[in-house]
């Protein structure tokens, strides 16, 4: 296939797939196609609620095009494949939108086409379930008719120093030829550079791994922050101590979760237990993580007894839902732990955080957020995600929120020094 002839089609317009599409919609043809018709609807307006790409730079990709319709996929002769591959209720991988998009593309693939996909999967998948579905659907035979390539994504929302052209991209291909095709594809939008992957599996057991890593290091310090609490120490304090050593990692406590660190681990376990080996070390690192939001309530309601608070009926305001900090983001958000674990007190739960979507709270959730919290309303306040209006309001402010006879603030994100709270992680 002459490079120079390719029409792209980025599937899924979600915080990895429309980057991807503005930086090649600058340089190219480009057809961004979604399932979504709101999420058309409102990106042909030229706007981006996900506040991944700003109106400008939208505006800027002047070979993109955006549409819901299937049909006008059979311009294109390459395919990248951006979906979310999210988890089950049981933590197992959920492959149906990454299936759903290769029939889809199946229905319009012809000789010659690539599909390339960006979805964290396990070692394996692309070619042993995304593949078979590509051959069924349009009957051509893979690595004759048609190939294949995988360039994991390595997008951080709301993250605007580390963005999809100055992040050094993993590439690979299902024969030698269409490596180097996906990977001269990337250059021409990745200033960082490109690492082109000896095979398709190294590259997508790269992907699942880099996830993998950082979940165990913030179990590590979870856990070294319970046993820190019990001895009576400052855990930010020793970290600060810590760090003054060069090559100590800079990690946090905190509650995990989003679409990569609290949902990757669980691909690469899932594999390896259907080849017979048990992960002892990653899933032991997945269950003190998702701990964490019971940890949080149990340390909130032990404190708030010492204040002589009565806990049932108590009012208790969560500052933050998305997973992240200054993010839209409430995919796989952990703060829904504490939410809930508070309900099970039978305290009432107001949510506060300007940067989510009440209609998405709602329907993911049923959490509808309050637009501003009131003053001397609540018994306990708890600072569950760091965005910058929150450290902007200052713990004057916050604690004005506080009933004024007896009130406790747990700050979970170190946004203010330890004498100014009553609880931290």
């Amino acid at each position: 296939m002459n490079p120079n002839n390719l029409t792209l089609a980025i599937i899924g317009l979600g915080y990895v797939g429309l980057p991807l599409a503005v930086e090649f919609g600058k340089k190219r043809n480009v057809i961004g196609f979604d399932i979504n018709q709101r999420r058309i609807n409102e990106l042909q307006t030229g706007h981006d609620a996900t506040l991944e790409v700003e109106d400008e730079l939208l505006a800027q990709a002047t070979g993109l095009s955006f549409t819901s319709n299937a049909d006008d996929l059979k311009a294109a002769n390459l395919y990248i494949v951006t979906v979310p591959t999210p988890i089950t209720e049981h933590k197992a991988p959920d492959l149906t939108p990454l299936i759903k998009a290769s029939e889809t593309i199946g229905r319009t693939l012809q000789k010659g086409d690539i599909v390339i996909y960006e979805s964290t999967v396990y070692p394996g998948a692309t070619e042993e379930e995304c593949v078979p579905v590509l051959e069924n659907v349009s009957g051509l035979t893979f690595n004759e008719d048609f190939f294949v390539g995988y360039s994991p994504e390595r997008i951080n929302p709301g993250d605007k120093e580390h963005r999809v052209t100055n992040i050094k991209k993993v590439t690979s291909g299902s024969t030698p030829e269409v490596a180097d095709l996906v990977d001269s594809l990337y250059n021409e939008i990745i200033t960082a550079g490109t690492h082109k992957a000896s095979s398709i599996k190294v590259a997508e057991a790269a992907k699942v791994i880099e996830n993998t890593q950082r979940d165990l290091n913030i179990a590590l310090i979870n856990e070294l922050a319970v046993i820190f609490n019990k001895l009576g120490i400052d855990t930010e304090a020793v970290l600060e101590a810590a760090g003054t050593k060069w090559n100590f990692l800079p990690f946090r406590p905190g509650l995990v979760g989003g679409h990569c660190i609290g949902v990757d681990p669980y691909y690469l376990t899932h594999k390896a237990q259907a080849i017979g080996y048990h992960p002892e070390i990653i899933l032991a690192g997945r269950r003190l993580n998702d701990s964490m939001g019971s940890y949080v309530v149990a340390q909130l309601v032990k404190g708030m007894l010492k204040k002589r608070i009565h806990i049932e009926g108590a009012r208790v305001l969560v500052m933050g839902l998305a997973f992240k900090e200054n993010c839209p983001d409430l995919r796989n958000t952990r703060v829904i732990d504490i939410v809930n674990e508070l309900r099970e007190y039978n305290t009432s739960v107001d949510v506060y955080d300007p940067w989510v979507s009440p209609e998405e709270a709602l329907h993911e959730y049923g959490i509808q957020p309050i637009e501003s919290p009131q003053q001397g309303n609540y018994d306990a306040v708890v600072i569950a995600v760091g965005h910058q209006q929150f450290k902007a309001m200052g713990m004057e402010t916050i604690r004005t929120l506080g009933k004024p006879e007896a009130n406790l603030v747990y700050d979970l994100k170190y946004l203010f020094p330890a004498e100014q709270t009553d609880l931290r992680l």
